[in-house]
């Protein structure tokens, strides 16, 4: 009698990733440690036109990570202490985190049905010292950056883009991190673009913006030695830049099988009880940075399929409003009751573009074993 095979399904895949782009990489990183070439060189001025020219920006600027792409964002548009910045609660803690470091002050809003950002709750949380609307662009979908984006005109707001999890996502009104004065983005090496290490990168068509970016990131300089502001160190390394390259051209192709690996998901679990699927906001195109369904007693449904092989992950277990960071701001459970309802039974399951149709079957006879409602 023959054994079944058991498939393991872990989360995330990055060894197939990096097996895809080594013909490409290696060469360029022995080439760069044989010159000594490490900050800045070519490298990085190549990914920024090309990362530029893909979203559609006239300027992207590689820095160190996505949470000071943020906080260059913020300070580059006058952005600081008191000032009020509005965000959906339901994000990863960077978004607020770099408001909170340079002393401006997170206005936390609840979400929409798609668990993006919604508008119909901004104006509320506008006062005086409101400065900014960042939308977060969760999942890998886009949020309504056309109602945001009238909402900031109509009293005087900036809108920034947290655009770490959508690379190649779009909507009707545009690209997402082209569709607002400055956008940010990461490149942890799980994101639908990732590096081989922390990196990020500001995107905007503001010349001003630009060039202070580029001046603040550099401690405040443009000429060596000569400082014209106490600015921070955050630069991309060269080394993370032939890596960022090379996924750039596989970017859309490995979006599209991440599309092609939702719309499977969708069908093999159209018909199992008790777990709620996610939608697409009309007229997105979604680059599925992470499939997120909703199920009750999810401690119980993640524990079954930890012991089936099936990597799953919580984003994000708590809104930012009831986590200690934020305590302070004196915030109410229950203030945010979509974002609340939702953090208690969100599910993200296994999604990366090499996911194969054998592994998301395995993903889906666990939930058909297990009773979920």
């Amino acid at each position: 009698m023959s054994m079944r095979t058991v498939v393991t399904v872990p989360f995330l895949d990055l060894k197939a990733q990096s097996a895809e782009i080594a013909d490409d990489v290696l060469p360029v990183w022995r080439q760069q440690f044989l010159d000594a070439s490490f900050i800045g060189g070519p490298e990085v001025a190549a990914f920024e036109q090309e990362f530029a020219a893909y979203i559609g920006t006239k300027h992207a600027i590689g820095v160190a990570n996505g949470t000071d792409a943020l906080e260059l964002a913020y300070r580059a548009v006058g952005i600081g202490a008191g000032d009020e910045v509005i965000m959906p609660v339901n994000t990863f803690i960077a978004t607020a985190e770099a408001a909170t470091r340079i002393g401006a002050v997170p206005v936390f809003v609840d979400c929409d049905v798609h668990l993006l950002i919604d508008p119909a709750t901004v104006e509320a949380a506008i006062t005086s010292r409101t400065k900014a609307i960042v939308p977060v662009h969760l999942y890998g979908q886009t949020a309504d950056l056309e109602a945001i984006n009238a909402i900031a005109d109509k009293h005087g707001l900036i809108v920034i883009e947290d655009a770490a999890q959508s690379q190649g996502a779009s909507s009707t009104y545009g690209r997402a991190g082209a569709l607002a004065r400055v956008a940010a983005t990461s490149f942890y090496p799980g994101k639908n673009l990732g590096a081989g290490g922390d990196a990020g990168a500001l995107m905007t068509n503001d010349d001003k913006v630009a060039e202070f970016v580029r001046n603040y990131a550099a401690h405040g300089s443009t000429i060596k030695y000569v400082h014209d502001r106490a600015g921070v160190n955050s630069r991309l390394d060269a080394v993370q830049a032939p890596v960022l390259r090379a996924k750039l051209r596989r970017l859309d192709a490995w979006n599209a099988a991440r599309r092609a690996a939702a719309e499977r998901y969708t069908e093999l679990l159209a018909d199992i009880p008790g777990v709620t699927l996610p939608v697409t906001r009309l007229g997105n195109v979604d680059v599925w940075h992470l499939y997120v369904v909703q199920v009750d007693e999810r401690e119980r449904v993640m524990a079954e399929l930890g012991a089936a092989g099936i990597g799953a992950a919580i984003h994000y277990p708590y809104p930012l409003h009831l986590t200690a960071a934020y305590a302070d701001l004196g915030y109410a459970k229950g203030q945010f009751p979509v974002a609340e309802a939702a953090a208690r039974r969100i599910l993200s399951l296994p999604m990366f573009p090499h996911l194969t149709a054998e592994q998301q079957a395995a993903v889906a006879n666990a939930f058909a074993l297990m009773k979920v409602a």
